[in-house]
C-alpha cells in the first residue's frame, strides 16, 4: 500500500530504512521519518553543539615540543658574537679582541658563530 509523498519514495526505493534492508517483507522494517531521513535535525543539533574554541592539539611529546622563550636569542647572539669577534680583529688589524692569539681570533669566532648555527638545528 503505496501512497504519494517523500515517505512512499523511501519506502519504494529502499532508502531511508533504519535496519538497512529494502524489502517490506523482512521483519523489522520501519521506514525513516522524513525529518530524520533529510537529516535537518541532525544538522541543527550539530550547529547548536559546535563549540566556537577550537579542539585542542594533543599534548606534544618532549621530542616535539617548543623551545624555551630564551632559546632563539641565545642562537642569534651566539651568530653575531661570533661574526662581531671577526669584524673587530680585522677592523683593529689584529690588536683586538685577542692580540696575544693572533690569527687565532678568526677561528674563535668561527667557532662561536657555529655555535649559533648549530642550535638552528633544534629550534621548532
Amino acid at each position: 500500500m503505496l501512497t504519494s509523498g517523500p515517505r512512499s519514495a523511501l519506502r519504494s526505493t529502499g532508502f531511508g530504512l533504519r535496519n538497512g534492508h529494502g524489502s517490506d517483507s523482512i521483519p523489522g522494517w520501519e521506514p525513516l521519518d522524513w525529518e530524520y531521513a533529510s537529516g535537518s535535525d541532525r544538522i541543527a543539533r550539530m550547529a547548536r553543539t559546535k563549540s566556537s574554541k577550537p579542539a585542542r592539539a594533543e599534548q606534544a611529546s618532549g621530542e616535539e615540543a617548543p623551545n624555551p622563550v630564551w632559546f632563539k636569542p641565545v642562537m642569534f647572539g651566539f651568530m653575531l658574537l661570533g661574526l662581531a669577534w671577526i669584524i673587530v680583529f680585522y677592523v683593529s688589524q689584529g690588536r683586538l679582541p685577542i692580540a696575544d692569539l693572533g690569527s687565532w681570533n678568526i677561528l674563535i669566532g668561527f667557532g662561536i658563530a657555529f655555535v649559533g648555527f648549530l642550535m638552528t638545528t633544534r629550534w621548532r
